[in-house]
């Protein structure tokens, strides 16, 4: 039997060499061309780091700016006859932090910031006799207020503070829960402020947030102090506006103190208070909550010199016209406004 050798030839073998040497400089290639890449896009950025801190170092209020959040309020400004003044420049405006006078970077006339609010009801027993009017007042106020992009809270509160609607902007569920308001004992004004303010401060930043506050500023279960509640609104950056119902007309019978403390909430943060004379008012003192946040004044600015973290800042906007203006006094050196 003859054997016959077999014979192999040598070029595929040669062949996939050939193959093995162009993937290895394929791939020597490619990752040159990453490595010339990465020091292109290192350079680039040093040359944009060197340029953005060259200008820091020409521009002193550049370098401000980076390093301080900007500052934001809202501003009423009435005529002389108690109207919403339209149509003043920001050259007519000025602001002051500790008393430095301030450069504007933000005018915005008649802000369209959407809003954020919290509508808390007095539901104590020393309302009970008023509290239909005031469910019906608060029903349309809802339906003239909410648009769309701005979202409402219902509260109410007695003993006890008690949601009924979370943040929404479907007016029939808002009215639907003030019908399930439950008149209770007590009433817990300064955990209404303070949790309201709470509430507020959880939603995210850049938009206006309001607490709207219907109550006849007795104060008698709060586990917050007065002092808690206004700051809680402040750092909040919520404005409180209050419609006081004077169960009792005298100011013998009356809690004033509450009124008072309410007061200076208000003012604090640039609300305002209202004490409607009659019941049928209340409608009224909700058209004018209603007209001044769809007329007010946005402002903003870089405050100079930085000022300490974690401090509450005195601050004050005036006005060059016959106008009474309204923003909040202070605000919280931890807060912005986007």
């Amino acid at each position: 039997m003859t054997v016959r050798k077999r014979r192999f030839s040598a070029r595929p073998r040669l062949a996939l060499s050939c193959v093995s040497a162009a993937a290895l400089l394929l791939i020597a290639a490619m990752s040159q061309m990453r490595v010339a890449a990465k020091q292109r896009t290192d350079q680039e950025a040093k040359q944009r780091g060197d340029q953005e801190a060259k200008q820091r170092a020409e521009d002193p209020r550049a370098r401000i700016r980076s390093e301080v959040s900007l500052v934001g309020t809202l501003a009423s400004v009435l005529d002389k006859d108690g109207r919403p003044a339209l149509d003043l420049s920001q050259d007519q405006f000025d602001i002051y932090e500790e008393g430095v006078r301030q450069k504007i970077e933000i005018f915005e006339p008649e802000t369209q910031q959407p809003l954020d609010l919290t509508l808390m009801i007095d539901s104590s027993l020393s309302e009970i006799r008023d509290l239909d009017f005031e469910t019906d007042a608060a029903a349309r106020f809802i339906q003239k207020l909410v648009r769309p992009g701005d979202r409402m809270a219902i509260y109410e509160f007695a003993d006890a503070v008690t949601q009924l609607a979370p943040f929404s902007s479907n007016v029939p569920t808002l009215q639907a829960a003030l019908k399930r308001i439950v008149p209770g004992d007590g009433t817990a004004l300064y955990d209404a402020v303070y949790l309201g303010a709470q509430a507020l401060g959880r939603n995210p930043s850049g938009r206006r947030r309001v607490i709207v506050l219907v109550t006849d500023a007795g104060e008698t279960t709060s586990r917050a102090d007065f002092e808690t509640a206004r700051r809680a609104a402040l750092r909040a950056d919520a404005l409180l506006y209050t419609i006081v119902v004077r169960v009792v007309k005298n100011e013998g019978g009356r809690n004033t103190a509450g009124e008072h403390a309410l007061e200076t909430i208000a003012d604090s943060t640039g609300g305002a208070i209202y004490f409607p004379n009659t019941m049928g008012e209340l409608a009224e003192m909700f058209d004018r909550i209603d007209r001044e946040l769809r007329t007010q004044y946005r402002l903003g600015y870089y405050p100079n010199p930085r000022p300490p973290d974690g401090t509450y800042r005195a601050l004050e906007v005036r006005v060059k016209c016959e106008c009474k203006v309204r923003s909040k006094k202070e605000y919280f050196s931890g807060g912005h406004m986007d």
